[in-house]
């Protein structure tokens, strides 16, 4: 039951432009006990709000909750202004400074002549106020446009309170439209699904339909439209779709038929307004289409920039190799020496190929070409990945800062925006990103528009790998535009050549699978059952395993649920890696039994933690008694504490998916393969499980369901025109 404090705001910790704000109270009353502690002290608290001010009196409604981190949070779900009522109080108020040019003696004046009413009066008959000497006029209208846009304020959050928004929601629409809210959502209740990324069509269409907005009204067919885009292209990776692709998904959405006439014009309004582009009959969300035009423009212009020139790059790559103690074949080479003489590099190749090893070349073959100390690279050079998994292994290959992408830009999760951007760009001089297959044509986009003109660029990955989550396949479309500057690595390096790992690899690539390449040595195992015995028998490989290298063991599969999942998978493997024992504290959690030692994988990026998505750590220890309930996992000695309410943020690391092992390395990888994962069963996906490993490899199940997998490239096909505007840009 909610419970309320009454009081004053005090001080302001952080706000963002939502109107989430943390802060501080001085607690006047409150109806709890457990609150009563408060009273005449300071407690903090967050929530949703349009604007406090010291001088009000507030009474918010919530709960104490607390902070894993900041400890005890009032946690506001709203909130009213109190009014002033007594004289003492209005002349206060109306000399706080809201009023300007309202002192004390004028503020009493107007309340000795006014009385107890005076805000009232003032609210609904300004012109008294003539009645007061020294009173100006500009006095009466700072007053009076003061007071009305005061009590608006509140008076428009409690109107969408009773639409049905919530007050989080409210006060962020409140926040973005200010005084012309109630306009906009007369005029257009869906304009708010393309103003504000937190309303979603969902929740705004269920307000509006529940408002006596028709079926199929012009604005809502226009709305579904927008909705469908976001939705289907972010499902199928595309960055367009057809004409008969939005139509046949819109009816699902609206649930009534619309005919082709009010939906030609409504995707002509929608054109006309910005919202979408159609060009080809292809038809983009607006941010989609200007995405892959900057992409494009930016590389051709980068790739056409004359080469820089030097006659020491000989000497600067023997330097680098006596640094590394290493010597490069003609591949590396070239791809070092590219580094350094175009603008634009992509650098690409498969397991093994010594992708990583080029990366430490070039930033050290930088920093002699440009007589940087180590201090001054820092400031000149950013290596970036998508993920923290991959930017670490990045870090600790050259021994320098690596970073995600969205850190580099300083992703504001709030409100989904980056503080470096075209207004605000970053002063590095040279960018080099590892994993570039996973980089969607969004994020790259941004990207560029956070880099001066003209940042020399290093893309390095294998496009052979799963493309991007977000729409797009930015590394396979400038790739296959075969207009770019590439250097493509053919020798392996990471493990020898006769690695039956890296063949599977490449024969997987070419369409193909040698059953002879498997238990001809001990690095690739193939061990086959039917359905119904692949968890058994994946547990019983693990149990072979020596205890020693169980740290090096990765269990991979492609999804969570069936008997195969990676759920059941889990709950298994538990049994094996890490048993009961009484010397160790457990927690139920969702029904799920967790204990310390426990390896776990977190599930969203946690950037004030230093933890992100993919990472995988140990639970270190497990408090849960007299109602305190703590996990503390330890992430390569990053040491990150949960409580109940980030349970859910984390999960069993024994089995983890493919996808999420991408940008990861593991000794010893255990897959999987079974006809159960049904349409899960695809080239991309089986080929980046198997260049996860390093050593061994022991996939389990069936050789058809493998073959299956490796002859579907079905769910690698994106249509996007990025390649095509690469071309163009050549032609």
């Amino acid at each position: 039951m909610e419970k309320y404090i009454k009081g004053q705001f005090r001080k302001k910790i952080f706000g963002n432009d939502n109107g989430y704000v943390v802060g501080l109270f001085k607690v006047k009353e409150t109806d709890d006990d457990e609150l009563s502690f408060y009273v005449n002290r300071t407690v903090t608290f967050t929530g949703y709000f349009h604007e406090l001010n010291e001088e009000d009196t507030y009474i918010f409604y919530g709960s104490l909750i607390n902070h894993e981190k900041y400890g005890d949070q009032f946690s506001v779900s709203s909130y009213e202004r109190v009014m002033p009522e007594e004289k003492d109080s209005i002349v206060e108020f109306l000399s706080s400074g809201l009023f300007k040019g309202i002192g004390d003696k004028k503020a009493q004046k107007i309340v000795d002549v006014l009385g107890k009413d005076t805000l009232k009066i003032i609210l609904e008959n300004p012109d008294n106020l003539l009645l007061i000497p020294t009173v100006t006029k500009r006095n009466i209208d700072v007053l009076h446009e003061k007071l009305v846009e005061y009590e608006e304020s509140y008076t428009t959050i409690l109107a969408l309170g009773e639409l049905g928004f919530s007050t989080k929601d409210s006060m962020i629409v409140y926040n973005k439209y200010l005084s012309k809210t109630v306009k906009i959502i007369d005029e257009d209740i869906y304009q708010l699904t393309y103003d504000i990324d937190d309303m979603s069509f969902k929740k705004i269409d269920s307000i509006a339909l529940k408002h006596g907005i028709k079926v199929d009204d012009i604005r809502r067919v226009k709305a579904s439209i927008v909705y469908v885009l976001k939705e289907v292209t972010n499902m199928y990776g595309h960055s367009y779709l057809l004409n008969g692709e939005i139509y046949d998904y819109m009816i699902r959405c609206l649930s009534v038929s619309i005919s082709s006439d009010d939906f030609d014009n409504a995707l002509l309004m929608l054109s006309k307004d910005l919202r979408i582009v159609i060009k080809d009959d292809k038809y983009y969300l607006k941010e989609m289409y200007d995405a892959e035009v900057n992409i494009s423009n930016r590389i051709s212009y980068l790739t056409k920039c004359d080469d820089n020139t030097s006659k020491k790059l000989d000497e600067y790559i023997k330097s680098v190799e006596e640094v590394y103690h290493i010597s490069y074949n003609e591949d590396q080479i070239n791809a070092i020496k590219s580094s350094y003489l175009k603008k634009f590099l992509i650098i690409t190749g498969g397991p093994g190929t010594g992708k990583t090893t080029i990366i430490k070349a070039i930033t050290e073959m930088y920093r002699q070409s440009n007589k940087l100390s180590y201090d001054e690279l820092r400031e000149d050079i950013a290596l970036l990945a998508p993920t923290g998994r991959a930017s670490k292994r990045i870090a600790e290959s050259t021994l320098l800062p690596a970073v995600t992408i969205h850190r580099f830009l300083k992703w504001n999760k709030e409100n989904n925006t980056f503080q470096i951007n075209e207004y605000n760009k970053s002063k590095v001089k040279f960018v080099v990103i590892d994993e570039a297959s996973m980089i969607d044509a969004s994020l790259f986009d941004s990207l560029l528009k956070g880099l001066s003109y003209n940042t020399k660029i290093v893309l390095v990955g294998d496009y052979h790998q799963l493309p991007s989550v977000g729409p797009g396949q930015v590394l396979k479309d400038l790739i296959e535009s075969d207009c770019l500057n590439i250097v493509r690595l053919n020798k392996l390096y990471r493990q020898s050549q006769d690695s039956n790992i890296l063949t599977l690899a490449y024969d997987m690539n070419n369409d193909f699978v040698d059953m002879e390449v498997f238990n001809k040595d001990d690095d690739l195992t193939f061990i086959p059952c039917s359905p119904t015995k692949v968890k058994d028998t994946v547990v019983e490989f693990c149990k072979k395993i020596d205890k020693k290298d169980y740290s090096k063991l990765q269990v991979l599969a492609p999804l969570y649920k069936t008997i195969n999942g990676i759920d059941e998978l889990n709950i298994s493997l538990q049994s094996i890696f890490n048993p009961k024992d009484n010397k160790k504290n457990e927690i139920l959690i969702n029904g799920i039994t967790f204990r310390e030692n426990d390896k776990v994988i977190q599930l969203t990026n946690m950037p004030d933690e230093n933890v992100f998505n993919g990472d995988i750590g140990y639970i270190e220890r497990i408090i849960n008694n007299n109602g305190k309930k703590e996990i503390h996992i330890d992430y390569d000695g990053n040491i990150v504490k949960y409580t109940a309410s980030n349970f859910n943020k984390f999960k069993h690391g024994f089995a983890i998916s493919i996808h999420k092992s991408q940008g990861s390395e593991f000794d010893i990888v255990v897959m999987p393969m079974t006809s159960t994962y049904g349409k899960m069963l695809y080239r991309k996906l089986v080929y980046t499980g198997v260049t996860r490993c390093k050593r061994k490899l022991c996939i389990v199940g069936s050789i058809d369901s493998l073959e299956i997998a490796v002859h579907n490239n079905d769910s690698d096909i994106r249509r996007t025109t990025l390649k095509e505007m690469i071309i163009n840009k050549f032609n």
